[in-house]
């Protein structure tokens, strides 16, 4: 028996009071039901949508907790630092790496993606035929140790190749073995082969994994500017170098045809605008290409004969009479001398037990113009004896030369130059014509741009400057000015004559000195010949520098190792070439002279 206490009390359809009330009236019972019926059924529409409406709400209100939810979500993992994992895998380490460009935007240094070679012994099928196959793309590896390595039941990763080529990539692919796989990650590409190599240096793998590797500077500027370039925030913005992309190829082409006809070792050459210290070129020589960069040399020994010697920033050499120009400068300065003072040039000139002598036989007296055309010892350390040895080192010290260089090269700050600390008299002479003091060419290079620009220091710097301050002054607007005619004098009328270029007006000084040699002294036949002049002399924009280590020339019955025959013409043919890519045009002689008031 159904149990109705429940359920409320329905109306009937045909109510017995209505029906009898409507019959007495005489109206028809059925509109009665009818009227019933459609209240029954508003009352069950009204219901039904009351219904619909609340399931509508609950459906709303579902949704926007979900969104809400997943919403909170996204705002915890944004928040949330990222865990790496383990470090084998590559998860968290970062190969990016801005790129490094010329002055005028060509790509030096840049990445590229490659691919690291490993095996996973739990899908390898055919160890030993994968090794036989790795040991014939990869030459260097030992297929006896890789058949080992690859059917060993207890190993579970092998680690093959930090990168491939692609060649190499595509031929371990062909191999077909499941357990042979590939991780992608970036390397670092040299574009230009060697051109470059000592200044860009190198890059190495440091932290890595199969899937990622971290690449980190291991020499010049990719180590001194490591933080920089590896800086995930800065990928995206290469670092612009003061280097002509172009100048440093004709440089580096001209100073290796040089070497090669000269016999020389080795050999550097330096290009740099004499008002912002910004170094053009920088080459030197032997070379070695930084994409497959050669083992560091193990010994001193080695060391200076290693293609990874920086020859311009790292030599120590004694420079010879290049360094007249600044005994001279500073005499000038003084006013101890000027260009027409006659000085004693009798030789041989007896200081002690040491003797000083010219290279030929000047007679009994020079003016000073011709001791710097003719490059006389015995005249120079005349005018050092004039000067002393205290306000002479103070005076060099101005210019860098007793202090290591500031330059973003990490092999150019370690060299200290060397010299005798009691700088005696005799010191004071030998040093004045180049004896005594080792630095290095790019010390040299910085101090003739001080002579030449009218006479403020410079940094040297491989770093384009938009705006540069005047550096500290060393000498006077006038003694530069008598530095530059006297420079000009030397390639028109004395040791450089090999140095001209038509349209270009350069100057210098040649220097030719003696190589110590170990066992004491110096050698009767080893010279490091060095030129170092400017460009144009009426205006200098540009400084060059040209040093080579034993070279000779044999074109004639008697070898020729001084400066004048050796470096001059080599120099010569860098500002030939070089000129007209640095957008100087040609000068007209007769303009050039007129400027310069040579007499």
């Amino acid at each position: 028996m159904t149990d109705h206490s429940h359920q409320p009390p329905r109306t009937p359809l045909r109510p017995l009071p209505r029906i009898l009330d409507a019959r007495a009236q005489g109206v028809n019972p059925e509109s009665i039901e009818r009227e019933n019926l459609r209240v029954r059924r508003e009352q069950v529409r009204d219901v039904g949508r009351r219904r619909a409406e609340w399931r509508i709400l609950f459906l709303a209100a579902a949704f926007f907790a979900g969104y809400a939810a997943i919403g909170a979500k996204m705002g915890m993992l944004a928040a949330t630092p990222v865990v790496e994992a383990e470090p084998w895998v590559g998860e968290g380490i970062s190969g990016e790496r801005a790129d490094i460009l010329d002055r005028n935007g060509r790509v030096l240094a840049t990445n590229l993606v490659t691919h690291s070679l490993y095996a996973e012994l739990r899908y390898m099928i055919d160890g030993r035929r994968a090794a036989q196959e790795l040991a014939r793309i990869f030459p260097d590896m030992d297929e006896e140790r890789l058949v080992g390595q690859l059917t060993d039941p207890n190993r579970r990763f092998v680690w093959l190749r930090s990168r491939l080529s692609p060649e190499q990539e595509q031929a371990a692919h062909d191999i077909g073995e499941p357990g042979l796989l590939l991780g992608q990650r970036d390397m670092r590409l040299y574009p230009n082969g060697s051109l470059a190599a000592h200044l860009l240096g190198g890059t190495a793998y440091g932290e890595q994994g199969v899937t990622a590797a971290e690449i980190q500077g291991v020499a010049g500027v990719e180590y001194d500017m490591n933080e920089r370039l590896s800086d995930a925030d800065l990928a995206d913005v290469p670092v612009a170098l003061s280097i002509d992309l172009g100048v440093q190829a004709i440089v580096e082409e001209v100073l290796a045809g040089g070497i090669e006809m000269l016999n020389a070792i080795g050999g550097s050459a330096i290009l740099m605008d004499v008002h912002t210290g910004e170094v053009v070129a920088l080459a030197s020589a032997p070379v070695f290409d930084p994409n497959d960069r050669p083992a560091p040399p193990v010994s001193l020994a080695e060391q200076e004969t290693s293609p990874l010697f920086n020859r311009g920033v790292q030599g120590l050499y004694e420079l010879g009479s290049v360094m007249k120009a600044f005994a001279l400068a500073q005499a000038l300065d003084m006013g101890l001398i000027t260009r027409e003072t006659m000085i004693d040039t009798r030789g041989p000139m007896r200081v002690g037990r040491f003797s000083i002598r010219d290279y030929h036989n000047y007679g009994a007296q020079m003016s000073v113009e011709d001791i710097f055309i003719r490059s006389s010892n015995i005249g120079t350390a005349r005018i050092a004896q004039m000067i002393g040895s205290e306000r002479q080192r103070e005076f060099l010290r101005q210019f860098g030369f007793l202090d290591p260089l500031q330059l973003e090269l990490p092999e150019a700050r370690r060299p200290q130059p060397q010299y005798d600390p009691r700088w005696s008299e005799v010191s004071a002479m030998t040093i004045s014509y180049g004896h005594g003091l080792s630095m290095t060419p790019m010390h040299l290079a910085a101090g003739y741009a001080a002579i030449v620009n009218g006479g403020t220091l410079v940094q040297p710097t491989l770093q384009r400057r938009a705006t540069v301050m005047p550096g500290p002054r060393v000498i006077s607007e006038e003694t530069s000015r008598i530095m530059r005619t006297l420079m000009r004098e030397v390639v028109t009328e004395g040791t450089a004559s090999m140095g001209e270029v038509e349209g270009y007006v350069v100057g210098g000084k040649t220097g030719s000195a003696d190589k110590p040699n170990p066992q004491g002294g110096y050698y009767d036949d080893r010279l490091v010949a060095t030129f170092a002049g400017a460009f144009p002399m009426n205006d200098p924009r540009y400084v060059i520098v040209v040093t080579m280590d034993e070279p000779q020339d044999t074109s004639g019955p008697v070898a020729r190792r001084t400066a004048g025959w050796t470096v001059v013409p080599v120099a010569a043919e860098i500002v030939r070439r070089a000129a007209p890519v640095l957008g100087m045009r040609p000068q007209d002689p007769a303009d050039v002279e007129a400027a310069l008031r040579l007499r």
